[in-house]
């Protein structure tokens, strides 16, 4: 068996996302626990040992959220380190994104709007991913969430979309345009999670970046708190797809190992390799919003996405 990558145990945690900076370090921010209404930061310089620096954003009352804030993602871009997230509107209550602004990695971020979010499409999104193409355009991934979105059969999905973004990546330029949701084709994306009254599915937390021209997505399906939440994958010859899904989960439930693998972000160390950073269950055998930092390499063989997994 490979040695597991990270060696350091961190928990309570979520939606971890990992930015190999200009200054050689890597830096974690995740989802903290359910509680606390602030993002950390973690340090490394080898990806195996890491070090809670402390809180890089806590929201003023500035900030257009007051709970529930998920998902950071930090880009280093034209000098600035950008923190995309989400949180809960405090003139709805309901789930939007906001962005940050720092000059370090560290923090601290500071929102770029008064009480407003990053964009509000008119329903509920979280779990922003920037991707940036070659010619210099850059897009916002995002899951409308399945809290007040219904379909047709009176299903409540999770649904991941696509927006242009502004050079400057603070704001939204057009209309979300819709990528994928969850396929009843596909087994792996279709357990059942009952969630308060009625059926839910989901497609959440995207990633999307570029190898040989092919526009990579990865994504999770399932319930977050469930053994059966996993790392799905897709691809696509545009950013705006159409994405044609994996036909199996790139890393999933593997009963005493592993429970619940998802939201995972993609990064390279020094010398190229890729790496995929997500979270699982703490106990691989209780399936519960006690989550860990995962990390393994992530490798392109034959035109598909491959990861063993290391726990």
């Amino acid at each position: 068996m490979s040695e597991k990558i990270v060696s350091t145990l961190i928990t309570q945690i979520g939606d971890p996302f990992v930015l190999h900076a200009s200054d050689g370090k890597y830096y974690m921010y995740a989802t903290e626990s359910e509680r606390e209404c602030r993002f950390d930061v973690y340090v490394s310089e080898n990806i195996k040992d890491w070090k809670k620096v402390g809180t890089c954003y806590k929201p003023t009352e500035r900030s257009f959220g007051y709970k529930n804030f998920w998902a950071p993602e930090v880009v280093e871009h034209n000098g600035k380190f950008i923190m995309h997230y989400t949180a809960r509107w405090k003139k709805n209550h309901s789930l939007r994104m906001g962005v940050a602004v720092s000059d370090s990695p560290l923090g601290p971020f500071i929102d770029v709007y008064d009480n407003e979010p990053m964009f509000d499409p008119g329903y509920a999104s979280i779990d922003g991913d920037v991707f940036i193409d070659d010619d210099g355009k850059a897009y916002l991934y995002f899951s409308r969430d399945c809290c007040d979105n219904v379909a047709k059969n009176g299903e409540h999905q999770s649904h991941i979309y696509c927006v242009r973004l502004t050079k400057d990546l603070l704001r939204t330029i057009g209309k979300p345009k819709f990528i994928c949701g969850p396929d009843p084709k596909l087994e792996h994306e279709m357990h059942e999670n009952l969630f308060n009254e009625g059926s839910f599915k989901w497609n959440e937390g995207p990633f999307v970046f570029k190898i040989n021209g092919e526009y990579l997505l990865m994504y999770s399906a399932n319930f977050v708190w469930t053994k059966y939440y996993c790392i799905c994958g897709a691809k696509a010859k545009s950013p705006w797809g159409p994405f044609e899904k994996y036909d199996k989960p790139i890393a999933q439930y593997i009963e005493g190992k592993v429970s619940g693998p998802g939201h995972n972000c993609v990064f390279k160390d020094d010398k190229g390799q890729m790496y995929c950073a997500y979270h699982c269950h703490t106990d691989p055998n209780l399936a519960c919003n006690d989550r860990k930092f995962c990390i393994d390499k992530l490798d392109y063989v034959d035109g598909k996405l491959k990861m063993k997994i290391t726990l």
